[in-house]
C-alpha cells in the first residue's frame, strides 16, 4: 500500500456516516410497513391513534439519523 492509498480519518467519517444514513433509512423503511401493516388490518380509530403514536417517535428517530449521516458524509467530503 503506497502513501495514496492510505486510510484517513476522513475517509472513516465518510464511511460511518454512510453507514449511520443506511441504519436510519432501515429505520424509515421499517416505520413504512409498520403504518403499512396497521393500515392494511383496518383497525378502528383508536387502535390506529396508538400505532402512529408509537411509529412518530421511531420515524423521528430514524431521519434525525439519516440526517446525521449525510452531514457525516458532506463534512468528509469537504475536508478530505
Amino acid at each position: 500500500m503506497d502513501s495514496s492509498e492510505q486510510t484517513t480519518v476522513f475517509d472513516i467519517i465518510i464511511w460511518t456516516g454512510a453507514g449511520v444514513s443506511l441504519l436510519g433509512l432501515v429505520g424509515l423503511v421499517w416505520c413504512i410497513v409498520y403504518v403499512a401493516r396497521a393500515r392494511r388490518a383496518r383497525l378502528p380509530d383508536e387502535e390506529m391513534r396508538a400505532v402512529l403514536r408509537k411509529a412518530l417517535p421511531l420515524n423521528l428517530g430514524a431521519l434525525f439519523l439519516s440526517v446525521i449521516g449525510l452531514v457525516l458524509v458532506i463534512i468528509g467530503i469537504f475536508l478530505g
